[in-house]
C-alpha cells in the first residue's frame, strides 16, 4: 500500500474510491494545515521548473494559483483583495513584463 502523507486536493479521496480503492484521510489542524500548504506550494513549483513544454508548465502554474487561492482563504483575505495588493505592489514597484535583471549596484 503507498503511503504518501501529504495535502491533497478535495475530490482526490473522492476519484480514489471511484476507481475502487481504499484510502484513508485525516483533517489537518491549522498550524499543520498551512505547513503542509507551504510543502505543496515548493512541490508544485519544483513541477513547474521541471516542465518540459508550455502545456506542463500551464498545469503547473494552475496547481500554485490554486495553492495561492487556498493559502490567501487560510490568511482570511479574497483573492480580489491579494490582487488589489498586488496591483499596488506593481504601481509602487513595476511588474516583471521588462525582464530586467540586477546586476549590481555601485555604492558611494
Amino acid at each position: 500500500m503507498p503511503t504518501y502523507n501529504k495535502l491533497v486536493r478535495d475530490l482526490i479521496p473522492k476519484i480514489i474510491q471511484d476507481a475502487g480503492q481504499v484510502c484513508r484521510t485525516r483533517i489537518l489542524g491549522e498550524e499543520e494545515y498551512i505547513m503542509e500548504l507551504n510543502k505543496k506550494m515548493h512541490e508544485e513549483l519544483a513541477e513547474y521548473e521541471a516542465a518540459e513544454n508550455a502545456e506542463d508548465a500551464i498545469e503547473e502554474l494552475a496547481d500554485l494559483l490554486e495553492l495561492i487561492y487556498a493559502a490567501a482563504s487560510y490568511h482570511e483575505i479574497t483573492f480580489k483583495e491579494l490582487d488589489k495588493i498586488r496591483a499596488q505592489k506593481a504601481e509602487k514597484r513595476g511588474g516583471f513584463e521588462e525582464r530586467l535583471f540586477l546586476m549590481d549596484v555601485e555604492e558611494e
